[in-house]
This record gives C-alpha cells, sequence and structure tokens, in this order.
C-alpha cells in the first residue's frame, strides 16, 4: 500500500468478557505509536444488555486523554480523520459473553476429532466438548450431553475422502436427536459445518438441514496423511461474526462500525503471532493467563497452534488449579512456610472475590505461586496438541474391527529451538517487578538454550492482531514497539549435575566492545546488565554433558537482545528439580530471589521468619486427600 493511501489514525476496540479496552495509534513522524488507551465495563449483560454502551465509553475515555473529539453528537465515529476531529480506522475484537463456544464431533478421537477440535482452537473457540464414536461414552449419554451444551456452533468431522459414511450418519443422528440449542436468538437454526467424507455431504445435509444451518467446507482429513483445516476455520470464523454473534444485544450496530470483520479475541492473539513469527523469522510461544482460561499459542516452523485450559485460571478457575497441582506442587514455589488450611482460605476467597488483587508481598507470592502451575500445566496441555501430522499406521478398529488409521503425528515444540517466549495477562503483564515475570515464565516453561523473554505491555495483542489483518506492517511496528516489553534473554544449559559445578562458560561482547567471561553454575541463577534495545555477541560452551543446543559440550554463538532483566544465566539444570526437603528448597528459592531482584529481601526475611518451616520436612508428603472443596470449606 502507497503511503499517501495508508492511515494517519486507527481506533481499536477489544469488547472482553469483563472489560472493553480502546486504544489509539496513530502515525508520529515516519513511525506508528500507540498513543493512549481508554478501558471501561463491557456491558453485554443486564441492565444494559448492549456492548455499544461500554464500547463507547471506553471510546470517550480515549476523547478525555488526547483532548479531541473521535465521536460526534449522535455517539457514531467520525471518518476519516479530518483535522482534529475523527479516526481513518475502526477496528474490534470480542470475547464478550464467554467468546466463541464450539462442540466438536467426529468419528475416531485421536483422527477427525482431533483435527476438528484443533481447528476449532484455531479459530479462537473455547471447545465445550468433543464427541466421537470411541470417546467411550453411549449415545444417550452423548446426546444428553449435546443437550445440556448450547454452542454457538457445532463442527462436524470424520472418515478420507470416498472411505465408508455409515458411522458419519449415525453422528449426524446423535446430533439432531439432542436438538442442542444456541446461546443467543430463538429463532434462527443452531449452526452446524460440516468438514468430514465429500462422499457423505448429501446424506449429512438431509439428515440434519431441517434442524440446523448446514454449511459445507472442504474435508479435514481428505487423506490419512493429509491435515486441511483452513476452511473449517475460514467458516467458523465467518458464520460465528455474520451470524451467531448478530444475534448478541448490541453487535449488530458494532458489526456495522467495523472497517473489518470482528475478531474472536484469542484468534486474534494467534494471527498476531503468526505474523511476528513470520516477520522475525522465529520460533515464537505466546500465553494468556486470564481469570477463568489460559490460552498457549505456538508458531514453530510456520504450523500454528493454539490450545485453551478452560479450567486454569487466576481468579473463576483458581481452586481448579490447586485440585489439578495438588498442594505440594504450589508449595514448592513458596519461599517460607505455608500452612494448607490457611493457603486454601486465601484460594477459596479468591475464587468467591475474582476481582480482588494481592494486597501484600506475601498475598503475591501465594498468587505467583498458582501461576507457574497454571501455566505449566496449560503449557503441557499445548505440547499434548501441538503435532505434525507426519505418518498414519493401521489400528484395528474397536467396533468393527475395520482397518481405520490413527495418526502418530511427531510433536512440534522443541524448546531448545525456541526463540521467543512471550506472557500475556494480569499476573505477568502488571507484576509489580519484571523480574518477578522473567522468574514466572522460566519456571513454569523451563526454556533450553538461548531464549528471549517478553511481555505484552498493556493487553494490546488482540487489538493489533485485528489490525495486522488490514495492515499488516503497521501493527508488526507497533508491536515491536509498544506491545512488547522485552525482558531480556535467558541461556539454560540442559542437563543434570551437582550444586556448585560449572555447566557451561560464557563470554558476552558488550555493544561497547567490553568483554565479560562467566561460569553458568549449577543450581544457580545469575543476572547480567544489558539494556533494552542493547544487542551483544554470546559466546557459550557447554561443559561435559551439557548442551545449549548444537549438542553436548558443543560451542553455541548467537547475538542476544538485553532488556529491563538483562541477560540471565539459569544453571538450574533441565528439567528443573526443587529440592523435596523444605529447608533446602527454601534456601535454594531464596537465592534465586536475591539473585533476580525478584522482591524485597527484608519482606522475604519477614516472611520466613513469621512463618518458620520444620527441618527435614517433605512437601512430597502434601496429600490430595477429600477433595478440594472438602478440604476448602470443612469447619
Amino acid at each position: 500500500m502507497s503511503e499517501d493511501r495508508r492511515p494517519v489514525s486507527i481506533l481499536a476496540t477489544d469488547v472482553g468478557s469483563t472489560t472493553t479496552k480502546a486504544i489509539l495509534i496513530e502515525k508520529r513522524g515516519d513511525e506508528y505509536r500507540l498513543v493512549t488507551r481508554g478501558e471501561m465495563p463491557t456491558t453485554v449483560e443486564a441492565p444494559w444488555e448492549n456492548v455499544m454502551a461500554g464500547v463507547r465509553k471506553a471510546i470517550r475515555r480515549v476523547e478525555e486523554l488526547i483532548q479531541r473529539p473521535l465521536l460526534d453528537e449522535n455517539g457514531l465515529i467520525m471518518r476519516p480523520r479530518s483535522g482534529d476531529r475523527g479516526v481513518d480506522i475502526y477496528v474490534s475484537t470480542s470475547s464478550a459473553g464467554g467468546g466463541l463456544q464450539m462442540m466438536v464431533a467426529g468419528l475416531v478421537s485421536t483422527i477427525s476429532a482431533s483435527s476438528a477440535h484443533r481447528a476449532a482452537l484455531g479459530a479462537g473457540a473455547v471447545v465445550l466438548d468433543v464427541v466421537a464414536v470411541d470417546d467411550g461414552r453411549s449415545t444417550s449419554e452423548q446426546i444428553t450431553r449435546i443437550t445440556e451444551l448450547r454452542p454457538d456452533i457445532i463442527l462436524m468431522s470424520g472418515g478420507v475422502d470416498g472411505g465408508s459414511v455409515a458411522y458419519i450418519a449415525a453422528i449426524a443422528e446423535t446430533i439432531v436427536q439432542a436438538n442442542p440449542q444456541p446461546r443467543f436468538g430463538a429463532t434462527y437454526k443452531l449452526p452446524l459445518i460440516y468438514a468430514g467424507n465429500k462422499d457423505a455431504q448429501d446424506m449429512v445435509q438431509s439428515i440434519a438441514q431441517k434442524d440446523l444451518d448446514i454449511h459445507v467446507v472442504e474435508n479435514l482429513r481428505p487423506r490419512h496423511d493429509v491435515e486441511n483445516l483452513g476452511p473449517a476455520r475460514e467458516a467458523i470464523h465467518e458464520l460465528f461474526m455474520n451470524h451467531v454473534m448478530a444475534q448478541a444485544p448490541g453487535y449488530g450496530e458494532l458489526m456495522k462500525w467495523v472497517d473489518v470483520t470482528i475478531m474472536p479475541t484469542p484468534g486474534a492473539v494467534g494471527y498476531i503471532i503468526s505474523v511476528m513469527a513470520e516477520q522475525y523469522k522465529a520460533n515464537i510461544v505466546g500465553v494468556d493467563i486470564g481469570g477463568a482460561t489460559t490460552d498457549v499459542f505456538s508458531s514453530f516452523d510456520g504450523i500454528f497452534t493454539r490450545t485453551v485450559s478452560a479450567n486454569l485460571g487466576m481468579s473463576y478457575s483458581i481452586t481448579n488449579v490447586l485440585e489439578e497441582a495438588g498442594f505440594a506442587n504450589i508449595l514448592r514455589w513458596i519461599p517460607f512456610g505455608v500452612n494448607e488450611e490457611k493457603l486454601s482460605d486465601w484460594i477459596s476467597n479468591k475464587m468467591v472475590r475474582p476481582t480482588t488483587i494481592p494486597q501484600t508481598m506475601e498475598r503475591l507470592m501465594l498468587e505467583q505461586a498458582l501461576s507457574r502451575e497454571a501455566l505449566r500445566l496449560s503449557f503441557a496441555h499445548h505440547k499434548s496438541l501441538a503435532k505434525k501430522v507426519e505418518k498414519e499406521e493401521a489400528v484395528a478398529s474397536w467396533k468393527n474391527q475395520q482397518q481405520i488409521f490413527k495418526s502418530a503425528g511427531q510433536e512440534i515444540i522443541d524448546m531448545m529451538r525456541l526463540d521467543m517466549l512471550v506472557g500475556s495477562g494480569g499476573v505477568l503483564s502488571h507484576a509489580p517487578r519484571r523480574e518477578q515475570a522473567a522468574l514466572m515464565l522460566m519456571d513454569a516453561f523451563q526454556p533450553e538454550g538461548i531464549t528471549q523473554l517478553a511481555v505484552d505491555s498493556i493487553f494490546m495483542m488482540p487489538h493489533l492482531g485485528v489490525l495486522s489483518s488490514v495492515h499488516r506492517e503497521i501493527a508488526a511496528e507497533v508491536f515491536d514497539k509498544d506491545c512488547l516489553v522485552r525482558l531480556g534473554t535467558c541461556i539454560a544449559p540442559v542437563g543434570k549435575g551437582r550444586d556448585g559445578q560449572p555447566t557451561a562458560s560464557v563470554k558476552i561482547t558488550f555493544p561497547d566492545g567490553r568483554v565479560q567471561e562467566e561460569k553458568i553454575i549449577y543450581g544457580e541463577l545469575k543476572r547480567l546488565p544489558l539494556g533494552v534495545g542493547e544487542k551483544a555477541r554470546a559466546e557459550v560452551h557447554p561443559v561435559g554433558q551439557f548442551d545449549l543446543g548444537a549438542g553436548k559440550g558443543k560451542k553455541v554463538e548467537k547475538e542476544i537482545e538485553g532488556g529491563l532483566v538483562g541477560i540471565i544465566l539459569d544453571g538450574r539444570g533441565r528439567p528443573l528439580e526443587i529440592p523435596e526437603d523444605t529447608a533446602q528448597r527454601v534456601s535454594k528459592l531464596t537465592s534465586w530471589i536475591k539473585a533476580m531482584n525478584a522482591y524485597p529481601m527484608e519482606l522475604v526475611e519477614k516472611y520466613q521468619k513469621a512463618n518458620p518451616i520444620n527441618a527435614g520436612q517433605s512437601d512430597a508428603g502434601t496429600k490430595k486427600e477429600g477433595g478440594l472443596f472438602g478440604r476448602l470449606f470443612k469447619r
């Protein structure tokens, strides 16, 4: 696009489940920069029941901050910009009302249903359930489950082109008998996207077209060794915004305002991750940890994957983090003695008062300990689904003994080849010290080799994701200059050793020509200063069995980038192990906190005196007995 046709002023909103955020981007000189942002409560529910009330309030807040009008006297956006009034482009994302909620149906859990699951996640959906012929439930149980759900869209898949159609008919009949009802609007049919065997298209339409709005797209798995997710994702996106959200209160007006189709918020975040992976020519993992869910995004070798851990969050689903991780895994990140009943009380209060934030450093440490486990568990879930279909192996069908094919896909995520790790969400983006965010990312994701760390400054990624669909270069420029807060670079040798043992020697050549040599000591963390925008040359020689990506004991040279935290020499080994003995664990955690300057040491020592530990006590002895709610509310 020529320079004279590029916009000068861009307004973007994200209509979230709880807040609506507006940002203003403008061309200043020769570059595009974030000017300001405004935030107001989302108004999709009673008493407003109109998202436009919150959108207008957020835009009015931006107007107050820039001291110029963007809306006219009738509350409409003035476009294009003229003098000191209006904007050139308006774009928006949305996850209000719970965002895009889908149900997936397929023949085999590990093949067609798994592909459909990935297609739905990639389009920005929360998948409520996955129904398959081999999911272990009876037909009546499946019907009951589908009836209970109120999805926005159903995605149905199954079979390779030219294969059998009998079980596809059975799945279609099951869905029709369940008679699922949409969340929004009672006057339209629930959309069903069919992305299965092309020979069954007419049959599916004849079975379901009276009760459901059928949309046929190309097969997700046309052959056993081919996965074709694009057409289904595009259909999901188009249906959600133009049919489903058109039924939601106020969305009809919002859809008339925007200059490009509204994107689901998670889909937009994934889109900007993909754009930046291409821009940087890098492998990127991004995470957005929210109150109810944790989304993980990855772009590895051009393959994009998104997963949603729907019950792992820091407020509404914080009890699920404790239930899934267990007390022992939470306690291992806390550098002082913790009473389990006290921790349970705090977590239960956070669950019933989800909007509260920690008021003391002690509470902050507890919350950040829980966040590590939410991130760790979500990433483990992501890695299990981020696979590349490479080959298939024949197995016997459990039901009819016919030959079917089971995916033997290769895992995509290789932490040694990860270039950048980006964190987003309140617990990361708003951590009082950036060192805390860096430590949480390192503890939860355990990056290997040489990895750049960053966080999203003010959760701009959704806005920039939808903007990148029309102005890719502008979105990429603002992402790089205003969205990313660069924390620095983590250098982490992979291997096991003994405390105090050298794992690698490092020679850093700084921008001013100064050379500094350091040892990475097993069990220790060390920081070296390297500021934002500064680059240095790192030459790392791993010792013995330790590896930095070139092989055990082989030298690695790489240009590294600084940040607010700088260069982090992580000698804690991979996989990271924390002593089971409580006294040893607290000692180790304290040394890491001190090395990173993550918390004020005088407060850490204060909490340690107030919450003493029992010598020889083992965290591994902590048991999960009686169920979570039995522990939380037993009196």
